[in-house]
This record gives C-alpha cells, sequence and structure tokens, in this order.
C-alpha cells in the first residue's frame, strides 16, 4: 500500500539566541534577525512519517511550511533525510499571522496539494508553544485529529493506529483516514542525513535562491528537475485576504517589554574554605539552595 504523506513543519527562531532585536514594534517576531533552525518535534514528525514511507514501498512524503523565502533551508534539510519534496508557502500577505490565520493558509495549501492520506507534524513550535496549527488545520479541512502522539503502531486497512503518551500514561487509539498527528518530542529522533541524498540534493533551490544563482547554476538547475522546490503565495491556493497575515489574526500583542536580568549585589570571597562554608550556611539558612 502506498501512502501519500504531508509533513508539517516550520522553520523557527533559535531561542537559544534570541537577542536585543528578536521582536518588532508591531509584537511580530523579526524572524530576519533570528538564527533559524528546523523545529524540534517537526523533526521527530518527520521521522514516523519516513518509518510510514519505509513501510509502505512506493509512498511519497512531502514537506509543507510556511515562511519567509529561506524557510527553503529545512526542506533541503527533510530531503537529506528521506523526504521526497517541498513546498515553501511564502508571501509577503502572509505575515504576521498567528496561529488562526496560520492554520487557514496551511488547509488552503494542503487542499492545493490535493491526494493525501495522512498529515503529520509537530505537537508545537518552540516560537509560539501553542500546539494549536495541527488540530485548527484538522478542524479547516473536517478530518479526525490524533495529538500527543508518540509513534504510529501501524496503518492499513484505511485506519491508523497511534499510541499516545499524556500527561499521566500512555494511550493507544485507531483513526480513519485520511487524519492529522501532531507529535511529541518524546517521540524517536530523526533519522540523520543519507550521504547520497546530500551529494544529489546539495544544489536544491527555490525559485527566489535560484535568481540569486549564475547564469550557469540556472542553466544546472534548470537541466535537473528534481533540483527544483516550490514556492507557492496566498494568490496560487486561493487564500481569502481576509483571512490571511495580520488581517486574518484576532490575536494581537499589546506591548512588548525587553526584560535583562541583572545581579542585584555581589561578594567578592578569598581564596579560603572558612569563607567558602560560610557563604554555603548562608544560601542554605535563607533556602536559596537544600
Amino acid at each position: 500500500m502506498s501512502l501519500n504523506i504531508i509533513v508539517l513543519a516550520k522553520q523557527v527562531p533559535d531561542t537559544r539566541n534570541v537577542g536585543k532585536d528578536a521582536m518588532k514594534e508591531d509584537g511580530t517576531i523579526n524572524r530576519a534577525a533570528l538564527p533559524a533552525i528546523f523545529n524540534p518535534e517537526d523533526l521527530n514528525a518527520l521521522e514516523q512519517a519516513l518509518r510510514l514511507k519505509d513501510a509502505n514501498p512506493g509512498s511519497t512524503v512531502t514537506l509543507l511550511t510556511m515562511g519567509l523565502p529561506r524557510a527553503s533551508e529545512i526542506i533541503r534539510e527533510a530531503i537529506y533525510r528521506g523526504a521526497d519534496a517541498g513546498i515553501v508557502l511564502t508571501d509577503r500577505a502572509l505575515g504576521g499571522a498567528d496561529t488562526l490565520a496560520t492554520s487557514y493558509s496551511l488547509a488552503q495549501a494542503v487542499k492545493k496539494i490535493g491526494n493525501y492520506d495522512i498529515i503529520l507534524g509537530g505537537r508545537q513550535a518552540i516560537d509560539g508553544d501553542t500546539a494549536q496549527v495541527g488540530p485548527q488545520i484538522a478542524e479547516k479541512l473536517g478530518i479526525p485529529q490524533v495529538t500527543y502522539a508518540e509513534e504510529i503502531l501501524d496503518l492499513k486497512d484505511g485506519f491508523v493506529t497511534v499510541k499516545r503518551r499524556l500527561e499521566h500514561g500512555v494511550e493507544t487509539v485507531k483513526a480513519p483516514l485520511p487524519c492529522v498527528v501532531t507529535v511529541n518530542g518524546s517521540a524517536a529522533d530523526c533519522r540523520p542525513r543519507n550521504a547520497r541524498r546530500v551529494m544529489k540534493y546539495k544544489y536544491a533551490v527555490s525559485p527566489t535562491e535560484k535568481n540569486a544563482l549564475s547564469d550557469d547554476m540556472k542553466a544546472f538547475v534548470e537541466q535537473r528537475p528534481y533540483l527544483q522546490l516550490q514556492e507557492w503565495g496566498a494568490a496560487f491556493v486561493e487564500a481569502d485576504p481576509e483571512q490571511i497575515g495580520l488581517a486574518g489574526s484576532p490575536t494581537k500583542v499589546k506591548t512588548v517589554e525587553n526584560v535583562v536580568f541583572t545581579a542585584k549585589e555581589s561578594r567578592r570571597l578569598e581564596n579560603n574554605d572558612a569563607q567558602i562554608e560560610e557563604l554555603i550556611k548562608e544560601l542554605i539558612t535563607n533556602h536559596t539552595i537544600g
């Protein structure tokens, strides 16, 4: 049984390197100023998709991401690990979207892709931590959803069996296809890059990236269709302008405040055991430690 699998993924700011320019004045994230990474739980979802592909010969895995044109970086990363193709949904009109507008835009893109059996994505993204987009996409598509998935146990006869990791235990559920499955970070880590795939697809580019290439490299890419990643805009997926971007986002950021942690006081110790012992006793007494 061959499957058409869609993996929803997001390129997110590396929250380990957030600086003073992380937010714009309107309260949206300044993504251009931050280092970007593959959202961790989306990699867990990709691994589940690749396992389904391995178990069902002839299956395809398509990565769908919404963001800036540079989000094609995570499509290449997914292809290096075993995905077959990818689409970047990118448009200035999509900028500033909250979860409602994001899920609408992605649902429109899924409808444009058409034939699919299962949609997988991470439970949540580290830049928002809402865990809302996956379930909202399922609602907009009118299909079942399974959240907090840790492992896909089986897929046959039009049903998928999923092990869910919940706060107080584990649950096994069965859902009809097509459906949306969101995957926890406790699921299996994604497999590493495949060296042969890296060599084959390292020059894969989106249309925006291709425009910046030399004429020789453009000709090289154009002669190899497998190196041409897709970019879709809001009009291409027939998105309603009133339901995308800031216009379609009822969530508004009222204020943004930068908080800088500074030491209230400091103490310099001499290099002797008595002062160190005295400090430890003081910290235990005021319950800082112990």
